[in-house]
This record gives structure tokens, C-alpha cells and sequence, in this order.
């Protein structure tokens, strides 16, 4: 257990920071008070989670999901942070924003997720 705890640990610092630096810049080129930085880690987290998944099922590599899914993918995506990004936009009168973003967010992170696997079983037929 301590080895799986270990695992996510590790995985869960690096995607943290992975994090951080992709929000922090998406956010300085975007110039905008809207948070394109943590929506493009929601999506871009949610594809490679797809693809992951299959991917480690079909290599028979299951055992490196603790490192890879719920530590880097589980620290590099940001949903606690999403819910704060809906929060800040509709406590600041951006109503529309706030659920223009929650939506988008949601629909199109699970349609990532689904693109993700469909990929990587479409590789492998």
C-alpha cells in the first residue's frame, strides 16, 4: 500500500506543477479575465485520461495507474478549481459566463475523455 500511495504521490506533485505552469501561461496569453487555463487542463486531462485508460488496459499496465491517472492526471486536472472559477464568475455578476464555462467545461472534457479512448482503440484495431 505504502508502494501505491507513494505512486500517486509522486504522480500527483508532477501534475500539480504541470498544472500551475500550463494555467499561469495560458492565462498571460489569453489577457482576458476568463479561465481559458484551467478549462484547457480540464479538457486536455480528461483526452489523455481516455487515451490512458485503453492504452494501459490493452499493455496490460494497469499497475501504473495509480502513478499516471489518479496522481499525474488527478493533480494536472482541476475540477476544485473549475468549481472555484464558476464561483468567482457568478459571484461577480457574470452569471452567463459562470454557465457558459461550467457547460463547456463538463460537455466538452467528456467529449475529450470519449475521443481519448476512441483513439486508442482505434489504433489497436
Amino acid at each position: 500500500m505504502i508502494w501505491t500511495l507513494s505512486q500517486v504521490a509522486l504522480g500527483g506533485a508532477i501534475g500539480a506543477v504541470a498544472r500551475f505552469a500550463t494555467v499561469s501561461g495560458v492565462a498571460r496569453l489569453a489577457g482576458i479575465d476568463f479561465p481559458f487555463g484551467t478549462m484547457a487542463v480540464n479538457v486536455l486531462g480528461s483526452f489523455v485520461m481516455g487515451a490512458l485508460w485503453i492504452w494501459l488496459d490493452m499493455q496490460g499496465l494497469t499497475r501504473l495507474a495509480p502513478l499516471l491517472m489518479a496522481g499525474l492526471l488527478g493533480g494536472f486536472t482541476t475540477f476544485s478549481a473549475f468549481s472555484l472559477d464558476t464561483l468567482r464568475l457568478w459571484e461577480s455578476g457574470a452569471a452567463w459566463s459562470a454557465a457558459g464555462y461550467a457547460a463547456g467545461s463538463v460537455v466538452l472534457s467528456i467529449a475529450a475523455l470519449v475521443a481519448g479512448a476512441t483513439l486508442i482503440r482505434g489504433m489497436a484495431a
